[in-house]
């Protein structure tokens, strides 16, 4: 099974430590964020993972290349630029086809409890990704509607609504927040050429203005516990995470 960690943010957020590190290789509970990641997926039966690297790509490559997962483990150099996360995995199509199985994307940044087996028997045949999202407080969340397909994004602090569908219809849609962890058809690099989406984009883009032409799903995990080490104040709660796993 393949999967693409992504590991090329410039990790702003986590300023001063990234200043001198990648935010893949900050350490939490003695080991770096990447490897917390690639264990987690080596257990669940993943055997072929994608990192894309460009802030300290060097540090990540010797990183690598001086740990022994046991799997196969493959660069996708954006050192020349930086391709936000729909370009990411654009730039990965050679790495991660072919495959005849989704292909788990999950943040390096993201510690969780998971349960990715759980995770990918959610995914509907017809789906061209599956979402990862949870009940958690923020101000920006996925609209999806009864059937759980996604059909927009809204900002509830400034009341902005993003969306291909009439705002009528949005009206019953329920709130998720998007947890950086999604399952993606092989089917998706089609959809991209489709769309006209090339070059630097985020996903999330992506999925919201073409939700109403593709079938994108959300799941909601049971019990979930998740931390996103995206701030200074949040590596306590990692911390306390990794103990925890």
């Amino acid at each position: 099974m393949k999967a693409m960690i992504f590991a090329a943010g410039l990790g702003t957020r986590l300023k001063p430590i990234t200043d001198t590190m990648p935010k893949a290789l900050v350490p939490v509970g003695g080991e770096p964020l990447l490897h917390h990641v690639i264990v987690k997926l080596r257990a669940a039966g993943y055997d072929h993972l994608v990192v894309n690297v460009h802030h300290f790509a060097s540090q990540i490559r010797e990183y690598l290349a001086t740990h022994d997962y046991g799997i196969d483990i493959q660069i996708s150099d954006e050192t020349e630029e930086l391709l936000e996360t729909g370009g990411g995995i654009a730039h990965a199509k050679d790495l991660l086809l072919p495959s005849e199985e989704p292909i788990l994307i999950h943040n390096v940044d993201i510690l969780s409890n998971l349960d990715l087996s759980w995770f990918r028997s959610q995914v509907r045949p017809s789906a061209l990704s599956t979402l990862l999202v949870s009940e958690r407080e923020t101000s920006r969340y996925l609209l999806f509607g009864p059937d759980m397909r996604l059909m927009g994004w809204t900002n509830v602090a400034t009341g902005e609504v993003r969306s291909p569908y009439p705002l009528e219809e949005l009206s019953g849609c329920r709130k998720y927040a998007f947890s950086g962890i999604h399952n993606v058809s092989p089917a998706i690099f089609q959809a991209f050429e489709e769309s006209g989406f090339s070059g630097r984009f985020p996903i999330m883009d992506f999925y919201i203005r073409q939700c109403a032409r593709y079938p994108i799903y959300g799941a909601v995990a049971p019990s979930l516990q998740l931390v996103d080490v995206g701030k200074l104040d949040s590596l306590e709660q990692a911390e306390e995470m990794v103990r925890l796993l």
